[in-house]
C-alpha cells in the first residue's frame, strides 16, 4: 500500500468527526424520513471532492482506486433513528457537547460508528494499492429493518467480501449475533358471561399456553449467544369486565442464536404451543463469522475481544461474511438523553483505522 495523500492526524481527524455527528443530530433523520441527513452526508463528501452514489436515502461512496478485480470491504452503518421517547429532558435534536458528551438523538446508535467510518474511509480513499477495495454505505431503514436500506443497496455494491457493520460494542468484535423472531398469536376459547361456569376461557388457556413456551428449553445452546431467549411482549383479551372473550392475542420477541435458523425456531415454538402463531417475518436470521477471518485475527492483535451480541442489527439481511464493531455502549441506545463520549470516537477513528491497516 503507498503513502496515502490524506494524513492521520489524530485533532484534525476527531474535529472532523464531531463536527460531523453535530450536524446530523442537529438534522432530524427518522426511520422513512432520512432524506435531510442523507443531504448532509453526500455535502460533506462532495465539499471534500469524493463523488458519492444515492439509490433512495442511501449514500455509499468507493476508495479512489477502486480495481473491479478485488474484491470489497464495505463499511456499513445507519443515519436513521428511532423517536425520541418521552423521557427526554434535553432537546434531542440539539447537540450538546458537555462533560466530555456529546449529547443527541443518535449520537450513540449509530452517529458515532458513521463519523468514525467516515473518517477511516478517507484515510485510506486515496491510497493505492489496496488488496481490497473499500466501500462505505450509510443507510438508511435500519431501525425498521425496512426493505429500502441495505436490503435495497446491497446488490448495487460490486463484488462485496466482507461487511464490516457500525454499532455501538465499545470497538469489541460483536462475531456472532443473535436474530429476530416476531411471533403474534391467537388463543381460541367460548365467550360466555363472566358469571357463569367456562371451562374454555381463552385468557386462561392462553395464560397455560404461554408459560409452557416462556420455560421451553432450546436444546442447543450457542457458544457465543448462549440460549434462544422467548419473550412474552404484548397481550391483549377483552373488552369489558363481565364477559369472557372469545380470543386472547399475544405477540413473542424472540432472539435466535446461530445454532438454529429463524423457520426451525418457529416450527420448534409451533410444535410446543396449541395457541394459532404465525410469524412476522424469518428473514432476520443470526449471524456468526470464523474466529479464524482475519479480521477478527485483526482485531485480537491490537488488544480488542470478541463477544457474541445479544441485539439486532443489518448483519440479518447481509447476505455475506459480516462482523459488527463500533464505538459507544449498547445500553445507551434508544434511552432519553442519548450521549456518546468523546473519547470514544477518538478510539473509534484509531481502532478502525489500526484494523483496516491490517487487512487492506
Amino acid at each position: 500500500m503507498k503513502e496515502q495523500k490524506f494524513t492521520y492526524n489524530s485533532e484534525e481527524l476527531l474535529k472532523n468527526a464531531t463536527d460531523l455527528l453535530k450536524k446530523l443530530i442537529a438534522t432530524p433523520s427518522l426511520s422513512k424520513d432520512e432524506y435531510d441527513a442523507s443531504l448532509v452526508i453526500e455535502g460533506y463528501f462532495q465539499h471534500r471532492d469524493i463523488p458519492t452514489n444515492r439509490l433512495k436515502n442511501n449514500i455509499w461512496a468507493t476508495n479512489k482506486y477502486f480495481d473491479e478485480s478485488k474484491p470489497s470491504i464495505v463499511l456499513n452503518t445507519h443515519h436513521d433513528t428511532v423517536k425520541p421517547n418521552k423521557a427526554y429532558t434535553l432537546d434531542p435534536f440539539f447537540p450538546l457537547e458537555k462533560d466530555g458528551k456529546i449529547f443527541g438523538l443518535g449520537s450513540n446508535d449509530a452517529g458515532a460508528s458513521l463519523v468514525t467510518m467516515v473518517q477511516a474511509f478517507r484515510y485510506f480513499y486515496e491510497a493505492e494499492n489496496l488488496s481490497h477495495n473499500l466501500i462505505i454505505a450509510l443507510t438508511a431503514e435500519e431501525e425498521i429493518s425496512g426493505n429500502d436500506g441495505i436490503d435495497l443497496l446491497f446488490p448495487q455494491l460490486p463484488n462485496v467480501e466482507l461487511v464490516i457493520v457500525g454499532e455501538p460494542t465499545q470497538m469489541n468484535l460483536a462475531i456472532a449475533e443473535k436474530g429476530l423472531l416476531v411471533i403474534d398469536g391467537e388463543m381460541q376459547g367460548t365467550p360466555s358471561h363472566a358469571a357463569h361456569p367456562n371451562d374454555n376461557n381463552s385468557i386462561v388457556k392462553c395464560m397455560a399456553d404461554l408459560q409452557h413456551i416462556l420455560n421451553f428449553k432450546f436444546p442447543k445452546i450457542s457458544p457465543y449467544l448462549g440460549e434462544v431467549k422467548v419473550t412474552l411482549s404484548m397481550i391483549n383479551a377483552g373488552t369489558q369486565h363481565n364477559v369472557v372473550p372469545e380470543k386472547c392475542n399475544f405477540t413473542l420477541d424472540v432472539r435466535v442464536t446461530d445454532e438454529y435458523s429463524n423457520q426451525e425456531v418457529f416450527e420448534i415454538i409451533q410444535s410446543e404451543m396449541k395457541s394459532k402463531i404465525s410469524a412476522r417475518s424469518l428473514r432476520l436470521n443470526s449471524s456468526k463469522i470464523d474466529e479464524n477471518h482475519p479480521i477478527v485475527k485483526a482485531g485480537l492483535e491490537i488488544g480488542r475481544t470478541t463477544y457474541g451480541s445479544p441485539t439486532s442489527s443489518d448483519q440479518a439481511i447481509i447476505p455475506c461474511t459480516s462482523i459488527k464493531i463500533g464505538p459507544g455502549d449498547s445500553t445507551r441506545s434508544h434511552t432519553a438523553d442519548e450521549y456518546i463520549y468523546i473519547d470514544e470516537i477518538k478510539e473509534g477513528i484509531e481502532i478502525y483505522t489500526k484494523i483496516l491497516e491490517k487487512i487492506l
